[in-house]
């Protein structure tokens, strides 16, 4: 029971991120086509479109898997995705893109319940190498996803979709024969049911409304480099969807590595909360220094290679870090609804994040195109709101300082 679910909930979420990955370097030139001939708003729209309906459905799927399982959440949030990216396949005009993805969005509640899944199969002090798999899963999705995207966009540019749709049925196919329930008539979240004020009241608890905001801030910043880092290559590098793809799948590599083979030892050592600071710091300084990095003077490949290694390890560092700590700030009558919280304030930073990169990308400055000033602006506001979540988890650091002792340490004192 401690292995093979979590097995099954690996390659579950490892299929999903691919059909997410075959999108994210495939979607900007989509928009681009002659098909649409939207503008980078309409993009940043069209991923906040997503983001909002998850903001608003994460918790009530969340809240549903602590009710009536985890299982049917997850087989509903797959089929939708599926139905979602046929959308988009399919779509001649912007508004069935739209719709599309708000539907998926609606639906798309399987990453909240996956990771209280784990929950429900790790013990705490396990909990962040649990989540670390689920992170590593993640990676290899970065990996094979944009790569595929970007080979598959060479056919046709809606053959990603229509891929990733097949790939997001099978899922719910393979986790419908394959994954048992967790939640159980023994579980707490039914043999103690709980309504809505009380998830209210845990959600404004200083502890894990602190972690929310940091892990918003986290995603705000990360989603506004994601979002134009296309539009980014393809000015500085004249890049395309191809080498994107590749990109990405460096990007998933070291997050396979980090979160699959060192995030548990890392964690055990050190404990969670020095590794989202350093999580932080490295993404900080990768957003500050990512705007002059380019072809000739400002370093070319080699450099932007450094400067996505260190989004990938803080990133990887502080993602599996903060969700665990999340976790254990709710009972196991709570865990579907607090990591749908968890995924509503990331949801919310996806709708903001979208927005304000290609406002500031293509802003008043240089109406209809970028410039090497709208660059700076750009990432160096993701880097100021990666810098505040550094801050805001140093000040949790000092205030609970005694109650995060890394398990080596606690060992050795005993």
């Amino acid at each position: 029971m401690k292995r093979s679910p979590l097995l099954v909930i690996f390659i579950t979420v490892f299929i999903d991120l691919v059909g997410f990955g075959i999108v994210i370097p495939v979607l900007p030139y989509y928009l681009e086509s002659d098909r649409f001939r939207a503008t980078p708003l309409a993009l940043g729209l069209l991923f906040s479109s997503y983001s909002v309906m998850q903001l608003i459905f994460s918790p009530v799927l969340g809240r549903w898997s602590d009710t009536y399982g985890r299982r049917p959440v997850l087989l509903l949030s797959l089929i939708g995705t599926g139905i979602g990216f046929v959308a988009l396949g399919a779509a001649t005009t912007l508004w069935m893109l739209f719709a599309g993805r708000i539907f998926a969005g609606i639906t798309g509640g399987n990453i909240s319940t996956a990771q209280a899944y784990i929950a429900d199969i790790t013990t705490p002090e396990n909990r962040a190498r649990g989540m670390g798999i689920f992170g590593a899963a993640f990676g290899l999705g970065f990996i094979f996803g944009p790569a595929i995207g970007g080979i598959l966009s060479k056919w046709d540019i809606s053959l990603p979709f229509y891929f990733a749709a097949a790939l997001a049925f099978g899922n719910a196919v393979l986790l419908y024969f394959m994954l048992p329930e967790t939640v159980t008539p023994d579980h707490p979240a039914r043999a103690v049911p709980r309504g809505w004020s009380h998830f209210l009241r845990q959600l404004t608890h200083p502890r894990l409304a602190t972690l929310l905001l940091v892990y918003f801030l986290f995603v705000v910043a990360f989603s506004i480099m994601t979002t134009t880092f296309s539009l980014y290559t393809m000015y500085r590098f004249d890049y395309d969807a191809v080498h994107n793809g590749y990109l990405f799948a460096y990007i998933g590599g070291l997050a396979v590595l980090v979160q699959g083979v060192l995030i548990g030892p890392l964690v055990k050592r050190l404990g969670e909360l020095p590794l989202v600071i350093t999580g932080a710091l490295l993404l900080t300084l990768g957003l500050a220094a990512l705007p002059y990095v380019g072809p000739g003077v400002y370093g070319g490949l080699p450099t932007l290679l450094v400067v996505l290694a260190a989004f990938s390890v803080g990133n990887s560092f502080a993602t599996p870090t903060l969700t665990s700590l999340a976790s254990k700030s709710a009972g196991a009558a709570d865990q579907g609804g607090v990591m749908g919280a968890t995924q509503s304030a990331a949801s919310l930073a996806r709708s903001v994040g979208p927005l304000l990169g290609g406002w500031l990308l293509y802003s008043a400055t240089a109406p209809r195109h970028m410039t090497d000033l709208t660059l700076r602006v750009t990432f160096w506001t993701a880097a100021l709101i990666m810098l505040a979540a550094l801050l805001v988890v140093i000040y949790y650091a000092r205030a609970h300082a005694a109650d995060f002792v890394p398990t080596s340490a606690a060992a050795m004192s005993k």
